[in-house]
């Protein structure tokens, strides 16, 4: 089968044919239909380092994906032949505390598709079983591959009370756009942003933003402030892992106010500790990937009800063999979700 792998430690990936992957006891073997691009795909493609610290070449990137299960293994026994699914792509123990506590989100041996294991920037993917999550038919391939982000965007938004709240989304990438509707869908009165880059911030407008602000050009502070009374925002929901931008954040928010944080930051950052945080009485919350399985039904409630509409995130669609094409405007900013169809 053809794959994009990474196979050395270094800038760039290959197209290369490769045996199809044979699944083992409790594991499914699917046919990818469509595969969407994520930036963590784009981290390991460019080698920055997190990649550098995280992934062990050779290996198939990619890791959200939606497919029909074609060959099942030994003991598996609630996926089958034929069935269409997506993947819940933190593959878990199910043995240590957090997993025997509800946190398997948070799971001290966790792996990740793509990062840990083979991914699915290929004609095939292997994943355990228990990590398949069933789509109905109707869902279109290339929407049905971008829940794994959209859930994302949804832990995130749902980990603290937005009913009635002002909401600041710093870091405007494909899962802080999705994560502007689920905000409004989850009750907040109002979702500004905050994006220096030109195409993801007029995209954000085009996902419901009320106010998209350049934090390069304008006062991310001063304008939220104004929008909110002079109070300051009631939630900040950080998807850029910008030290800048979590510091401006910080200076945006109410006192008493909470900030919910996926992004991820390429290196330490600094803040004003007293004074932004301890001084003000702001609440911090952590976030990774989804919970196990209840972001996965809540996705599907969104999706279902109508209550968000994700289109117009999917800017671009080509097909696999384009794969540099695609993460090369990932890199760039260029896009909302870019679809691959093998």
């Amino acid at each position: 089968m053809k794959a994009v792998r990474k196979l050395k430690p270094a800038p760039g990936a290959e197209m290369v044919d490769i045996p199809v992957p044979k699944p083992g006891p409790g594991e499914i073997l699917v046919k990818v239909k469509a595969t969407s691009i994520c930036g963590t795909d784009a981290h390991i493609y460019v080698w920055n380092d997190w990649a550098k610290a995280k992934i062990n070449p050779p290996q198939t990137m990619g890791h959200e994906f939606s497919g029909e299960v074609v060959e099942a293994g030994k003991d598996v026994e609630d996926v089958k032949v034929g069935d269409y699914v997506s993947a819940e792509t933190h593959v878990v123990c199910g043995k240590c505390y957090q997993c025997r506590t509800g946190h398997a989100d948070v799971c001290q041996d966790l792996s990740i598709l793509g990062v840990d294991m083979d991914g699915c920037f290929a004609e095939y993917v292997k994943i355990p079983a228990v990590n398949a999550w069933k789509n109905a038919a109707s869902l279109p391939p290339d929407v049905a591959s971008i829940q794994e982000p959209l859930g994302n965007a949804v832990h995130t938004a749902l980990s603290t009370d937005l009913v009635g709240k002002t909401v600041l989304v710093t870091g405007c990438g494909p899962i802080g756009l999705l994560t502007i509707q689920v905000a409004k869908a989850a009750g907040a009165v109002a979702v500004f942003t905050s994006e220096v880059n030109d195409y993801r911030r007029d995209l954000s407008v085009k996902m419901g933003s009320d106010l998209a602000l350049n934090p390069i050009k304008q006062d991310v502070v001063s304008e939220t402030r104004k929008a909110t009374g002079g109070r300051g925002v009631d939630v900040v929901l950080e998807m850029s892992g910008n030290n800048t931008a979590i510091s401006q954040a910080l200076k945006a928010m109410r006192s008493g106010g909470v900030m919910v944080a996926l992004g991820v930051p390429d290196n330490n950052i600094s803040f004003d500790w007293g004074n932004d945080m301890v001084f003000k009485g702001i609440t911090i919350i952590g976030v990774t990937g989804r919970k196990l399985w209840d972001t996965w039904y809540n996705v599907r409630a969104f999706l279902d009800s109508g209550k968000i509409d994700v289109a117009p995130i999917i800017t671009h669609r080509m097909p696999l063999d384009d794969y540099k094409k695609g993460l090369d405007l990932m890199v760039a900013g260029n896009c909302g979700k870019v679809v691959l169809l093998p």
